[in-house]
């Protein structure tokens, strides 16, 4: 990253950021991407594994709550770590996952919106947000989603 804005050059800035962009690949994305499966797109409904990955996902939201109680971003600074983990977050609802109570990383979700480039780049490839509103666009996507599930 050239420009230092997203992803600190001192090495102490970089390793906050990089430590919170591992908390979103490790954590984070494989809980909600599972959720996402087997909440939505999983022909079956299996239970348990339902419960499973959307307790995680909230679990490991209340630690981005907690980080966010004491700072503003994730790494202090904003960056790329926001970024990554605000991709699941904002999602939540389709995965099934309640934020109530998370008044931090609420704040923080919203903040994200406000964001140079947030905006225009949540429509690429699709805006999600008009998918979840519309039932028919929704049950679509699902059907779609389905289809690589069970190949």
């Amino acid at each position: 990253e050239k420009s230092g804005m997203l992803l600190p050059t001192d090495s102490k800035g970089r390793s906050k950021v990089i430590q919170w962009l591992m908390f979103q690949m490790g954590g984070i994305g494989p809980m909600m991407g599972q959720a996402n499966v087997f909440f939505r797109y999983f022909p079956e409904k299996i239970q348990p594994a339902i419960d499973r990955y959307q307790n995680e996902g909230r679990r490991l939201f209340e630690v981005l709550d907690n980080r966010l109680a004491e700072n503003e971003w994730l790494a202090d600074d904003y960056s790329i770590a926001d970024i990554a983990n605000w991709c699941w977050v904002r999602t939540h609802n389709w995965s099934g996952i309640s934020t109530e109570g998370l008044s931090h990383l609420e704040r923080w979700k919203d903040a994200m919106y406000e964001q140079p480039g947030m905006l225009e780049g949540i429509k690429v490839p699709m805006k999600i947000d008009n998918v979840m509103k519309d039932k028919k666009k929704a049950k679509e996507f699902i059907e779609r989603a389905q289809k690589s599930v069970k190949k």
